[in-house]
Parts: structure tokens; sequence; C-alpha cells
């Protein structure tokens, strides 16, 4: 049976699966969906249409579907996916997706949103995530699952980030982050191959395999699109061909440091 408090206002139309909890001053438009077992906290606002999975936390003053923040935004009928399992802390706003991006922003399961992340129109988040606090995200951004953007990182539009990469905080990134990858600095660049993480998810072979990629790309003074094209005719391992395949197929290029020889 749902929890929800008579302090509460929630339009006519909303759709409420069973054991969900919302706290009092909420809003829920009525175009909502809420999933079972979600919990959302007290003073959080959920507008237009969005739909939430089932047994999300949402904490207290979280901004959830309200308009793009978009100029050539007019009324159109736009929406928020959000997925099953996540945590969105304190202050978060999430917007919906506008036309020109395909009209849906969608965010997968298992996430953490710390506080005051933003995620803005059209954004794709996969699986897995970490987004520390006040992490800022610009229209159309794709993120790949178990990748980690660090705090106070804004990421300019149109940016991608691959699977497993990790984005230092405090810093500034305007071009594509490869999976597997760590970067750093204002602006970001890649430093090295996110260790941490691979270990804790990739059996030694593959860490070791995705070493030897790592130079051969960034180290050898070879250009990437030829590196990343040759290591996809030789290498057996997937999550190689996974790194290729993102390196040709970037449109803001890879930010790192160019070989002097």
């Amino acid at each position: 049976m749902s929890k929800i408090s008579p302090l509460a206002v929630i339009e006519e139309g909303a759709v409420i699966a069973e054991d969900v909890e919302i706290g009092p001053f909420c809003f829920i438009s009525a175009k909502t969906k809420i999933g079972k077992g979600t919990k959302i906290a007290a003073s959080t606002c959920i507008y237009g249409n969005t739909t939430i999975g089932e047994y999300n936390e949402i904490f207290s003053h979280a901004v959830l579907g309200s308009i793009p923040q978009d100029l050539k935004y007019a009324g159109e009928e736009v929406e928020l996916i959000i997925g099953d399992h996540n945590k969105i802390r304190e202050f978060t706003l999430f917007n919906p997706g506008t036309i020109g991006g395909g009209g849906k922003t969608v965010v997968g399961s298992h996430n953490l949103f710390m506080g005051y992340v933003h995620l803005g129109h059209d954004v794709i988040i996969g699986d897995h995530c970490i987004l520390a606090n006040a992490a800022t995200l610009a229209g159309h951004v794709e993120m790949g699952n178990h990748a980690v953007i660090g705090g106070m990182t804004p990421v300019h539009q149109f940016v991608k980030i691959g699977d497993y990469a990790m984005i230092a905080g405090a810093s500034a990134l305007s071009q594509d982050i490869p999976p597997y990858c760590l970067a750093e600095g204002n602006r970001a660049i890649l430093r090295g191959l996110n260790l941490n993480g691979l270990r804790r998810h990739l059996p030694r072979g593959e860490i070791d395999a995705l070493r030897s990629a790592y130079r051969e790309l960034f180290e050898s003074g070879k250009p990437l699109q030829e590196a990343a094209s040759a290591l996809l005719e030789s290498t057996s391992s997937e999550h190689v061909r996974n790194l290729s395949h993102f390196i040709i197929n970037t449109k803001r290029g890879i930010p790192f440091q160019r070989s002097q020889s």
C-alpha cells in the first residue's frame, strides 16, 4: 500500500504503483508514472511527462522533468525516463528531452546522483554510474555504464563518455572520453586508464590488454584513427574492440597529449 502524505499535491491522472512513498509538500504532475517501491522525500517536484521506475530513492528538493533550459523549446511533448534502483539526492535537476534531440532524456538503473547534479535535455545515462556533487551535464551528453564524474565538473554538450571511464573532480570536459580511461584537468585530458575502476570489474588479462592498447593508441605517436583501426583488426579482446570503435566513431575528438617525437 502506498504511503502518500496528505500534504502532497498530486494531479489527477498520475499513475502511482503500490508501495510508493511520497512525502509532504511534493508536487506530482498529471502525466507522471511512478513504479513500485519508489520513495520520494519532502518538497520534491516532478513535472511533465516523467516516468520513474521501481525502487528509486529521490531525496528532498529534487526537481525532475521541468521544461528544458533550451530557448528553442516551444512547449512540445517531451519525456524524462528514469530506470530502477537509482539514488537521486537533494537539489538535483533533471530536464526532459527536446524535439531536436529525439524528445527524451533517459536515465538507466543503479545510478547515484549526488546533490546538485544537473542533467540537461536529451542526456542519456547508462547503468551503475556515479555523478558526484554538482556535476553538470549539458544537453545531448551520453554516458555509458559504470562511469564516474567527480564533483564540480561541467561536461560540454554532445560529449560522449565511455563505459568504465572516470572524470576527476573540478575538471572541465569538452571532448569525448573513451571507455576505460581516466581524464583530469581544465580542460580535461587523458591521464591513463581508470585502473581502480577496472580492477573492480575486469579480469587481469583484460586489463593487461587494455594497457597495451592504451600505449599503442595514445603513446606511440601514431595517428589515432589509424592505430584504432589496426587494433580493431588484430585484437581478440571485446574491451579493446569497444575502445577502438569508440575512437573511430568520435565526433568531438579525444583530448590527449600528443607525442612530440
